[in-house]
């Protein structure tokens, strides 16, 4: 009997052994990128100009490094994630101002290296008062989607002119989708509150960019996906005269559609608004008609 119960032990160890083995993972070399380059170019009228720009404010940015897969650009306090490595970033300060633009690129095992360079930019717009007045009244201004009225929520043509112009949502036609519910909050310090009640309403493959996950499928919808409410900036531009809202981050409006977070305003009153967005595919414009609660 003691031998048998030796070669068990022996045989236990190895098994012990040959698991650990198994499981002795190779990740490679940790290495931080290198080389970072930043390219800065000044958008006016959707056509690039020389330093500091010609006032609307817009940059764009992109960068490269040797073994970078991912970057941060920091501009102004707010920090945005692209894997692509190019991001836009409208500056709203009037006059000619000096900013720090930093970008942190991301290697193997979250090593990183950074690079900060300083830029000049001219930003002459300043949004009218009957615009302020309506978006926030010198205080602050809650939003949602007009869900009772048709239009509400639909697509149709990039850059089209026509609301909603292939689709257009019956009234109370998403309820229980995670965005009737939702409440948007602008405010005169510049901050946008997403209330979300719990879930949001977006695109496939699209609302990944929000790290969330759970919802369900339903066509090329994700309906009722978890996500707590948040706290973003916006800025207020008119690149070619038209009033647009920009949110920092993955700040979004109704449904999650990514691109640039840009969303141009086609027309308002004293107590609604219709806005409309270019998806991150570059597939659709979305349209939605905001009214205020306040």
């Amino acid at each position: 009997m003691k031998n048998y119960k030796h070669i068990i032990q022996f045989l236990f160890c190895t098994l012990i052994l040959v698991s650990c083995q198994e499981e002795d993972y190779e990740f490679g070399d940790i290495v931080a990128p290198s080389n970072i380059n930043i390219e800065v170019k000044y958008i006016d009228e959707g056509t690039e100009s020389a330093a500091p720009g010609l006032g609307s404010g817009l940059v764009e940015f992109s960068a490269t490094a040797d073994g970078a897969t991912a970057y941060h650009f920091v501009i102004q306090g707010q920090t945005k994630l692209q894997t692509s490595g190019s991001v836009s970033h409208n500056f709203t300060n009037l006059g000619n101002n000096t900013y720090a633009v930093t970008v942190v690129a991301y290697g193997t095992g979250g090593a990183s290296s950074s690079e900060t360079i300083e830029i000049d930019v001219l930003a002459l717009y300043e949004p009218p008062a009957d615009l302020i007045e309506m978006l926030h009244g010198g205080t602050e201004k809650t939003w949602r989607i007009k869900a009772e009225s048709k239009p509400h929520f639909g697509l149709g043509p990039v850059d089209g002119g026509t609301v909603a112009e292939w689709f257009s949502a019956e009234p109370n036609d998403k309820v229980g989708v995670g965005m009737y519910d939702d409440r948007y909050i602008f405010r005169a310090d510049g901050t946008f509150t997403h209330i979300t009640n719990g879930d949001v309403f977006g695109r496939v493959g699209l609302i990944d960019e929000l790290g969330a996950s759970g919802g369900s499928v339903d066509g090329a919808d994700v309906l009722n996906l978890p996500y707590n409410d948040y706290t973003e900036q916006y800025t207020l531009t008119a690149p070619s005269d038209v009033e647009t809202i920009s949110l920092s981050g993955l700040g979004f409006i109704g449904y999650y559609a990514g691109g640039d977070h840009k969303y141009r305003i086609f027309s308002r009153n004293a107590t609604e608004m219709v806005l409309s967005t270019t998806d991150g595919n570059n597939e659709f414009e979305w349209w939605f008609v905001l009214t205020s609660e306040d």
